[in-house]
């Protein structure tokens, strides 16, 4: 399938790189900390949702800065060595134009950052929690993506592995290619359904950019 955008917006963990190991590692230990109990913890949807709103799912509203603090502080020190780069990121990435894509995580800038220094990702855009009031499936992270790109959000395509993300990327009017990196085909609504980032190539074009992925 081809697709004609004028730019790609990825999600980071789970589509560019995985630090699933790191994420269970840093949550399971943060929920110890804080009594928080198995049952109470199994409920909670880890994956493609800004920590914030974990925490306040989790804890008193009293709590929750100083929880905050803490499970980006375990994180970020053990993003050595805790971070994948998942199959096709850096192909893909080395064929696009610095400003055609950008990256927009559920993380903090300073997490978001430092998961992406350590794979060797340099985005020219990073657009993080930090950045908006309402997280995926909101749109607002995508479409403050793509103001910032100064491109049409309808000319925008969005990778993204996690059920939030996409239903963030249909509500901002996106094209969305989802990655079986985490969920099951069965699990995701998109408009193209691949593995990885390895079945999808781009080429530079003078409007933007030509997408193909194999389905």
């Amino acid at each position: 399938m081809k697709i004609h955008a004028e730019a790609l917006l990825f999600d980071n963990d789970g589509t560019l790189v995985s630090s699933m190991a790191s994420v269970t590692r840093c949550w399971t230990r943060w929920a110890q900390e804080y009594g928080i109990t198995a049952e109470d913890f199994a409920r909670v949807e880890l994956h493609g949702r800004p920590a914030v709103e974990i925490v306040a799912d989790l804890l008193p509203a009293d709590a929750v800065p100083g929880a905050l603090a803490r499970i980006e502080e375990l994180e970020v020190e053990d993003v050595a060595g805790g971070v994948v780069l998942l199959p096709g990121t850096a192909a893909l990435l080395a064929s696009l134009p610095a400003d055609r894509w950008a990256v927009v995580t559920s993380a903090t800038a300073r997490l978001g950052a430092a998961r992406l220094h350590e794979a060797g990702i340099e985005p020219k855009l990073l657009v993080s929690a930090d950045d908006i009031t309402r997280g995926k499936p909101d749109p607002e992270p995508f479409l403050l993506a793509a103001a910032r790109l100064g491109v049409d959000p309808a000319r925008c395509v969005v990778f993204e592995d996690a059920p939030a993300g996409l239903a963030a990327g249909r509500a901002a009017g996106m094209t969305t290619v989802a990655l079986t990196t985490t969920h099951q085909a069965g699990e995701l609504v998109a408009d193209v359904v691949v593995k990885d980032l390895s079945a999808v190539s781009a080429q530079a074009t003078a409007g933007g950019v030509e997408i193909t992925t194999a389905e």
